[in-house]
C-alpha cells in the first residue's frame, strides 16, 4: 500500500515543520489527529482541509465538526473522506484551518509517495522541527489545581516587557522644558463647533 508523506507548516510560522506519513487509505480525520498530536493541540475542535492549488487558494472543503449550515450544504466530512480520493497531483496541496474559534492555518503538501514498511504503525511523524506556539485559550491546572487560561490574547504585552508602572512614561508627552507641546496648526477642529 502507498504511504503519503505530507509536509505540514504553520502559515505564519515557516520555521515550524512536521512531516507526517499516512496510509493512502487513511481519512482526513486520521491526518487531522496526527497533525494535532504532533503540535500538542486538542484535535476535538472544528477544523477543515481545503483542496488547494499552487497558490494555496481554497477549493473544496473537507470538514470536522462542521456547523449545521455546512452540513446542510453537503460539506464532505473528514471521517469518511479518504486521502487517496483527493490526491490529483504528486505535490497535492491542502490549506488547513484548525479551530475556527481561535484559528491556526497550515499548509499541508504531499512531498513523497513511499511504499508501506511492514510492522510500522501509521500515521507517524517522520520529522519534527521547531516548537509549535501555544494554542490560544488552552486550559491548564495550576499548582493549587484550579483551572486558568494559559495565555490570554493580551499576554503579548507581558512578552514585550510592558509594565503598568511604565504608564507614567506614556503620559510624558511634554518637551524637555516641561511645557506641553501643542501639535495643532491652530485651525478649528470638529470639537470647536
Amino acid at each position: 500500500m502507498a504511504i503519503y508523506r505530507f509536509k505540514v507548516t504553520f502559515e505564519d510560522y515557516d520555521e515550524i515543520i512536521r512531516e507526517i506519513d499516512v496510509l493512502s487509505k487513511h481519512t482526513f480525520l486520521d491526518l487531522h489527529v496526527a497533525i494535532q498530536k504532533s503540535v500538542n493541540y486538542d484535535p476535538e475542535k472544528p477544523s477543515s482541509f481545503y483542496v488547494s492549488n499552487d497558490q494555496w487558494k481554497k477549493g473544496q472543503e473537507i470538514a470536522y465538526l462542521p456547523t449545521e449550515g455546512k452540513k446542510n450544504k453537503g460539506v464532505v466530512l473528514m471521517e469518511v473522506a479518504k486521502l487517496n480520493k483527493f490526491i490529483d497531483d504528486p505535490h497535492q496541496k491542502f490549506y488547513y484551518t484548525y479551530n475556527f474559534e481561535k484559528p491556526y492555518d497550515f499548509h499541508v503538501q504531499l512531498i513523497k509517495i513511499l511504499k508501506e514498511e511492514e510492522d510500522k504503525e501509521y500515521p507517524v511523524v517522520f520529522k519534527s522541527v521547531g516548537v509549535a506556539p501555544k494554542a490560544s485559550g488552552t486550559i491548564t491546572a495550576d499548582a493549587e489545581g484550579s483551572d486558568k487560561d494559559e495565555k490570554s490574547d493580551f499576554d503579548f504585552l507581558n512578552d514585550m516587557g510592558y509594565d503598568t508602572e511604565d504608564d507614567s512614561d506614556l503620559d510624558m508627552m511634554d518637551d524637555e522644558s516641561g511645557q506641553s507641546t501643542d501639535f495643532s496648526d491652530g485651525s478649528p477642529t470638529e470639537d470647536d463647533y
